[in-house]
């Protein structure tokens, strides 16, 4: 049986970062990757979406960001991926679908259809584009229209003519009233007023929200995105919308669903044919269950206050790419921390035990 010494599981930035960095320390390993090809969740995002849309793309370690124009980010960002895994010669095996991860007698084995895989330690970065997050209302199930989560959104021209209800309180909520709101009607509803952000986002600003997330890693608590702690700004892209009332006309949730749109707690009927859930995404992290790494608080508690990677239940297990370093940015910084984990990690096994 091949035993590795590390194991990475995701392509996406935070899994690129840390094969790099496993790389420059000499550190053996593979990554596992369950798409067909490079790019991460970039390459399913919607045709629409350019470069000049998205909040920016940092650069790979090592590298330099792509360019932020009107090339299609679905193109432009996988081949920039596809680009630096041949350029590091990373050793990135795909398609392959983790389903588990165990512990068998000090070793960690990796399951998945495609295979086994058994390594000293683990670098998870798995983000959280496979697993959106749908809430349950009422009725949902009766509605005739479409309704369709941010994962399938398939950009601004579908919805031309249809009265679209955007849910939803965060940055891709705001972005998607912004292409929709000049070419049809739209609806926003949020569970909580919307906090806007009036003042410039300074380095200290969002060093300043990492630092929220921080404390709910640090609590053991389900991370909350950084995003959601930044509070919401509009871009240039998304003033008409603005002119138009998209974000002034924001009401509280509904109470139920119906067949042709939605009941309001006064019992007043709003019609609509398309209900768009901009509710998020949640950690991809259920084949990490076996490792009982959740705490009882029902997150994953990392070391150093939040601010590492290492999950303190399991010192062989690295998170990239989970609470504060869910962004481009701390990706990037997550990995070298995470293959500086799986060194200490390492280090420790291969220490010889002595008895007092």
């Amino acid at each position: 049986m091949s035993i590795l010494d590390s194991l990475v599981i995701g392509a996406g930035q935070a899994g690129l970062s840390a094969s790099f960095h496993l790389g420059r320390l000499g550190i053996p390993h593979v990554v596992l990757d369950a798409d067909d090809k490079p790019g991460g969740a970039w390459q399913h995002r919607w045709d629409a979406l350019t470069m000049r849309d998205v909040h920016g793309v940092a650069e790979l370690p090592s590298d330099d960001p792509p360019p932020r124009d009107d090339a299609r980010a679905n193109v432009a960002v996988p081949a920039y991926f596809a680009a630096y895994e041949q350029r590091h010669a990373l050793p990135v095996i795909r398609p392959v679908h983790v389903e588990r991860v165990e512990d068998h007698d000090g070793l960690l084995v990796v399951r998945a259809p495609e295979g086994e895989w058994t390594t000293r330690t683990l670098v998870n970065a798995t983000g959280t584009w496979t697993h959106p997050f749908l809430p349950h209302f009422p009725g949902m199930e009766t509605f005739l229209g479409e309704q369709l989560h941010t994962v399938d959104y398939p950009g601004p021209e579908h919805f031309r003519g249809k009265r679209v209800l955007v849910v939803g309180g965060g940055a891709s909520a705001v972005q998607f009233l912004g292409a929709l709101a000049p070419l049809t009607d739209t609806l926003w509803v949020t569970r909580r007023p919307p906090v806007w952000r009036t003042d410039d986002f300074t380095p200290e600003a969002g060093a300043a929200a990492v630092a929220l997330v921080e404390q709910r890693v640090a609590a053991g608590l389900p991370p909350e995105s950084v995003v959601s702690v930044t509070g919401l700004m509009l871009r240039p892209q998304e003033r008409e919308a603005e002119h138009l009332g998209a974000y002034a006309d924001r009401r509280p949730l509904f109470s139920r669903i119906e067949p042709d749109g939605v009941r309001w707690a006064d019992g007043s009927f709003e019609r609509v044919d398309v209900i768009l859930w901009a509710t998020g995404f949640r950690p991809a992290i259920t084949h990490l269950a076996p490792l009982h790494l959740r705490s009882a608080a029902g997150g994953i508690q990392l070391d150093r206050g939040g601010r590492g990677t290492t999950a303190v239940a399991d010192p062989r297990v690295q998170l990239v790419g989970y609470g504060p370093s869910a962004s481009t940015i701390g990706a990037n910084r997550a990995g070298r921390a995470a293959a500086k984990g799986v060194q200490r990690a390492l280090q420790r096994a291969a220490a010889p035990v002595t008895s007092g």
